[in-house]
């Protein structure tokens, strides 16, 4: 045996990277990311801005004015805490080191991976509630496991991901009410949804949100936030690792988020092009499409593993979940330029004949 494996946490050897498939040269429908560059003249702008970085020196450490950019592009009041973290795992990882040992964490299945990944990294607790056969959730079963684990935060995402559909709002304000727990609502695709919890803040102690900008078209800045009563923001800030938010996703954030009008604009067209590609996909008959209310489609096809293989046979990548608990035979599309749909849809028209 080797020194890694005498010295690592035999948990952590038992379990398997995040994997990041290889996507060179392929047409990337698979991680929920933006299909729109910047504009030939808002780079020129942007290069400009950024030759006035101080690289030198450390980043802001509270990261103020970005702060101000992001309250200014979602609306947050200035009444609610604002904390930053690169990238929302590290805002879930945050929440976690909050915990005590053996604390619980409880979120739906399926959801997202890292709720439960991060549980074990941190030495926490897990436990799953299964989401009905139309994934939505369970309420009888989510309150009877409120009751008998007595978690310390609860995770539900906002749409969810990877199902895409948001859930009733009653049901999640019934859970909020029922639980002494951290309630924390994963808003990763707020911007692409017809519903937000953020003015419940201030109905809620309880209640925080996360966002990111991964999905509006700013994946490669790593950049998530976290948003709550301004007492719990400030005593989580004391586990937020000082100069967290580098200066470059600084400098590059509070310009390119300040273009408020090319983000909505681009979302209305992503939520378009989703109807359009629900339609598409609907009128195949191997096909059942879910509803969503995110920048992506979960559906189940016949031979999804096939299905998989032929689009990345053809330059396509997508999710394949075809394998994953609670999700044979479902694949997951990112809603793409209508170019990238209409590419995708010819594939799947051809493979089913």
């Amino acid at each position: 045996m080797n020194f890694i494996n005498n010295w690592l946490r035999s948990d952590i050897q038992s379990i398997n990277a995040y994997h990041v498939p290889v996507s060179a040269n392929m047409v990337k429908l698979d991680a929920m990311e933006s299909p729109f560059p910047l504009p030939d003249e808002l780079i020129r702008q942007y290069l400009a801005y950024l030759a006035d970085a101080q690289l030198n020196r450390y980043p802001s450490a509270s990261a103020e004015e970005l702060q101000q950019t992001l309250r200014q592009l979602m609306g947050i009041p200035e009444d609610f805490g604002v904390l930053l973290g690169n990238g929302s795992d590290e805002l879930i990882q945050l929440l976690a080191l909050a915990c005590q040992a053996d604390d619980i964490i409880l979120s739906v299945e399926p959801s997202f991976v890292m709720y439960q990944m991060i549980a074990k990294f941190t030495r926490l607790n897990y436990q799953g509630v299964d989401l009905d056969e139309n994934f939505e959730i369970d309420l009888p079963a989510m309150l009877s496991a409120i009751e008998t684990h007595k978690p310390k935060l609860i995770f539900i995402a906002y749409p969810n991901n990877p199902t895409g559909n948001a859930f009733e709002r009653s049901t999640i304000e019934k859970i909020i009410n029922a639980s002494d727990a951290m309630v924390v609502l994963d808003e990763a695709y707020y911007a692409y949804a017809d519903d937000s919890f953020l003015t419940d803040i201030a109905q809620h102690p309880n209640l925080v949100l996360l966002r990111t900008v991964s999905k509006i078209g700013f994946a490669g800045l790593r950049l998530g936030l976290l948003i709550g009563a301004k007492e719990t923001v400030a005593e989580l800030d004391k586990l937020r690792l000082p100069y967290n938010i580098n200066t470059l996703t600084q400098v590059s954030a509070n310009f390119l988020l300040k273009e408020k009008d090319e983000i909505d604009k681009n979302a209305k067209i992503i939520i378009a092009e989703r109807a359009k590609l629900s339609s598409a996909l609907n009128a195949i008959n191997s096909v059942q499409v879910y509803p969503s209310q995110a920048n992506f489609i979960l559906f189940k096809a016949q031979n999804a593993n096939e299905l998989f293989e032929f689009l990345k046979q053809k330059g396509v990548l997508i999710k394949n979940l075809a394998n994953a608990p609670k999700l044979t035979d479902c694949l997951r599309v990112t809603v793409g330029s209508s170019e990238q749909n209409a590419q995708f849809m010819n594939i799947i028209e051809v493979f089913y004949g």
